[in-house]
């Protein structure tokens, strides 16, 4: 499983966690958000996270 941080906020997006608040199970893949899915904290787009090496 893979982490996702937000490029504008450091808000990290853990798939093997997911987010409950928001819906989304434990092993969502960040792929499989959907395409309007924004940041819980700031509120920005998919396209501004990145894969966390």
């Amino acid at each position: 499983m893979a982490r996702y941080v937000c490029d504008i906020c450091g808000y990290i997006y853990d798939e093997a966690v997911g987010e409950a608040d928001n819906g989304y199970e434990p092993g969502t893949k960040f792929e499989d958000l959907p395409d309007d899915y924004v940041c819980p904290l700031c509120g920005v787009g998919k396209s501004d996270f990145s894969k966390e090496s």
